[in-house]
């Protein structure tokens, strides 16, 4: 599966650098397996994680308690229908908001 994410700081208008970000799988028992951790590189992106490619429902959990007083993780949880497409899963997070979206 090619999957990148990226991290803005909406609060500064810049990259968030060095935030850890895990990668999870849900199985068919709704059981959750991590797959990968990783940094944000210094542009607050993990720009491809070497995991197999799977179907299914997967998430990312990103600790941002630097980033946001409110918030001190954001979990996006997403499906994968076509393993062979690239998936970008962006977030942007500020002190008392975050959005994410699916990117290119």
């Amino acid at each position: 599966m090619s999957l990148s994410t990226h991290v803005l700081d909406a609060a500064k208008g810049l990259p968030a650098a060095g935030v850890a970000v895990r990668l999870e799988r849900r199985d068919d028992g709704g059981a959750w397996t991590t797959l990968a951790e990783a940094r944000t590189d210094d542009d607050g992106r993990v720009r491809e994680w070497d995991v197999p490619a799977w179907t299914g429902v997967h998430r990312l959990t990103f600790d941002t308690a630097g980033l946001s007083e409110f918030f001190p993780e954001v979990t996006v949880t997403f499906t994968v229908t076509d393993p062979g497409r690239h998936h970008h899963v962006p977030l942007l997070i500020s002190p008392f908001a975050y959005s994410t979206y699916r990117g290119s």
